[in-house]
């Protein structure tokens, strides 16, 4: 049946109503007669019927329609899935099955399990963008803010213990200091034990360094990180302020429970883990033989993010003041006595150190991660930091003599 317009339709109606001759309307419209007779018949213009019309069948079968349902729980339970990484696992796992079932002497039923193939990745990836539209979670609004280049960096603490991330097959609990700057999205992130002024220090450095500027304003939330309640109010900690001001920039925070006010460092913690969960699917293992290597993973998976917004993180440098200081230790130092149990107390925990010591005064380094005890110009002994309060780690090398002796 020939296309007609519209236009075409209305002038052979029109032509119709007037003599009542099919014939004539239809060749004076230039449509042929069987096209005006389905015309006057449905009463239409075939615009309408383009918008009545939906397709109700494919041209060829639904080659996932056997796995679909569990494409669909998985998606339920974990929105951020990718299409590439879940066919990906979709194929090997459909290809254990059925090496498994052929081992068991079952051929018949593996015969019956998908068996899929790299071309058919991007249509698997379209039924994915259509169940996203049509039955997926709401998707976040996000409404637009007018940002400055070079004019600040946005900084928050974010757990990363959800990723399952493991040092050696043992459990890796750990968060990142996060930094954002708001107009590129330029964004770096530094490995850290737990939410602590000497975790910002060091990470806040290294994320400076890593762009060698700095912008106007640094801006943090409301935690004790960065503030601490003075008379009914929340005023920098000296620390945090000697620090930004050391590395020429302005300190500032956000409002009392105004959380959008970090907003661009908020939402890109939430993009940050997906994107390490999407490359840790691909890299097939979530174990790394150490922290080390773990960090440097995680820098392929930033310099990757960032490498899409050149442009901008380009246009943010020029405007940006030069870092030209050096670098602080990222230590906090206290000076501790060695009590008569060959203990000493730094901040609010207890930790052995070797017997000799006992009533020495020694210099305690409190990292992050880490408590190093120096005396006399040299390091006596390094201890993984304790987290909380109250808490003890002794080391029996310090106190098995005496105990013999006794």
């Amino acid at each position: 049946m020939q296309t007609v317009t519209d236009e075409q339709v209305r002038k052979m109606n029109e032509v119709f109503s007037r003599n009542g001759n099919l014939t004539e309307a239809a060749m004076k419209a230039g449509m042929c007669r069987k096209t005006a007779r389905k015309y006057v018949s449905v009463g239409k213009i075939p615009s309408e019927l383009a918008q009545e019309r939906e397709r109700s069948w494919r041209t060829r079968a639904n080659p996932f329609a056997t796995d679909w349902p569990q494409v669909e729980e998985w998606l339920s339970a974990a929105p951020e899935l990718e299409g590439k990484a879940l066919f990906e696992f979709l194929m090997e796992s459909n290809r254990d099955k059925a090496a498994e079932l052929v081992a068991m002497g079952d051929e018949e039923a593996a015969a019956e399990i998908p068996k899929y193939t790299p071309g058919q990745m991007r249509t698997f990836q379209r039924h994915i963008k259509q169940w996203r539209a049509t039955g997926g979670p709401e998707k976040e609004i996000f409404f637009a803010q007018e940002h400055r280049p070079g004019e600040a960096m946005q900084t928050d603490f974010t757990v990363l213990d959800a990723l399952g991330v493991t040092i050696q097959r043992q459990p890796f609990p750990h968060q990142l200091c996060h930094s954002v700057l708001p107009y590129s999205n330029f964004q770096w992130a530094t490995v850290c034990r737990s939410e602590n002024g000497q975790a910002l220090k060091k990470a806040l450095q290294n994320h400076v360094l890593r762009l060698g500027r700095v912008p106007e304003w640094h801006q943090t939330d409301q935690s004790s990180t960065a503030t601490h309640r003075a008379d009914n109010r929340r005023v920098f900690n000296d620390d945090y302020v000697a620090l930004v001001e050391h590395l020429g920039m302005k300190p500032r925070t956000i409002g009392v429970g105004k959380k959008e006010q970090n907003g661009d460092v908020e939402s890109l913690n939430g993009a940050l883990k997906r994107r390490i969960h999407q490359h840790l699917l691909l890299r097939g293992s979530r174990d790394f033989d150490s922290v080390a290597e773990y960090e440097t993973f995680l820098t392929g998976v930033l310099e990757r993010a960032n490498a899409l917004r050149a442009t901008k993180i380009a246009q943010e440098l020029a405007v940006m003041k030069t870092l030209s200081v050096s670098r602080l230790p990222d230590y906090k130092i206290a000076k501790v006595g060695v009590s008569k149990q060959s203990t000493i107390r730094v901040n609010r925990n207890t930790y052995s150190v070797p017997s000799r010591l006992i009533g020495e005064t020694v210099e305690a380094r409190v990292f992050d991660d880490r408590i190093e005890v120096w005396y006399a110009q040299s390091r006596q002994l390094t201890v993984e930091r304790l987290l909380g309060d109250n808490g003890a780690r002794i080391d029996y090398r310090h106190v098995i003599w005496s105990l013999v002796r006794k």
